[in-house]
């Protein structure tokens, strides 16, 4: 009986040497060349003794978005079990994400572990707090943007695309067809906050937007992989209940919130999609919200320098 090999995994590096693949698998795997557009490569060092000893390298390469860039490598076919020998080879300073290749074919790679660290052309799309309301400056979205183009005015572009009041089924409606013009490497979620929400007046219809969350995950995973795009889910950040039993009309909660954010995460886990927490930096912090949902000014710097804490390297 032919053995089941299921999974591809594009490799630009290291797991192509036949030394490394018989330290891991025991043997050899069958693979092809193959290559990846809107990527180049940059050198990372690496201090794991073991992955030192298993390549002879202490400096391997990552991925960096770059539009226009291609990486040539191999496509490696891998049962389960060699699969998950290659995740416990890399090192923490990757995870293992979805690329679409040259041919088409979908395949694992492995990326740098923090995806705005790697991106270039990054859309976010989300509700009032990724819009910046309540912050002249236009909130955390508007200072990563100031940073992230600074750094490489050439390459480097952001696209704020949210829209006050939105839920993430909205969003998954809407984004689709914004993407292609925009050619993103990146698409970054930040809504979900508003699908918590429950109506106050009696009578009125009051669809749970939790129940139907990975759905629209779902949706956006799919439009994201359809540009080659690295989808990255923000979760939410706290907020004052104290302030939100009747806000024009809904009401938001702690116990809610944490809902929504521990159905997101679980559902980047399952599926291997970068989740970013948005709750600690403003948790039980009152001064930092304007209404007890958006934040203030100094609220969204917190929430920038959160977010933002593995590109200062």
């Amino acid at each position: 009986m032919t053995e089941s090999r299921p999974h591809a995994l594009f490799s630009f590096g290291t797991l192509r040497d036949e030394r490394v693949q018989t330290a891991l698998f025991g043997r050899t795997v069958p693979s092809s060349p193959a290559s990846l557009v809107g990527y180049t490569t940059r050198p990372l060092k690496i201090t794991d003794p073991d992955v030192i000893a298993a390549s002879g390298l202490d400096v391997h390469l990552t991925l960096e978005c770059r539009l226009g860039s291609v990486v040539e490598g191999a496509v490696l076919r891998l049962t389960e079990e060699e699969l998950a020998a290659a995740d416990a080879y890399e090192v923490d300073d990757y995870v293992r994400r979805r690329v679409l290749l040259s041919s088409g074919e979908s395949a694992w790679a492995y990326l740098d572990a923090d995806p705005l660290r790697s991106a270039a052309r990054i859309v976010i799309v989300g509700d009032s707090i990724a819009y910046g309301r309540c912050d002249p400056q236009g909130g955390w979205a508007a200072r990563l943007a100031a940073g992230h183009i600074a750094e490489n005015e050439l390459d480097h572009r952001v696209f704020n695309l949210a829209i006050p009041g939105s839920t993430l089924a909205d969003v998954a409606g809407q984004t689709p067809a914004l993407l292609g013009p925009r050619r993103p490497d990146t698409l970054l979620v930040a809504a979900g906050i508003n699908d918590s929400a429950v109506p106050l007046a009696a009578g009125q219809p009051s669809p749970d937007g939790l129940a139907h969350l990975a759905d629209s995950l779902a949706a956006l995973s799919a439009a994201a992989r359809d540009h080659n795009a690295r989808l990255v889910v923000l979760g939410p950040a706290w907020l004052d209940e104290s302030r939100t039993a009747d806000y024009e009309g809904l009401r938001f909660t702690e116990s809610r919130a944490l809902t929504l954010r521990e159905t997101l995460r679980t559902w980047c886990t399952e599926h291997h999609v970068d989740y970013l927490d948005a709750w600690e930096p403003l948790h039980g912090a009152p001064s930092l919200l304007t209404d007890g949902i958006h934040p203030t000014p100094e609220g969204h710097e917190a929430l920038y320098h959160h977010l933002t804490a593995g590109l200062r390297r």
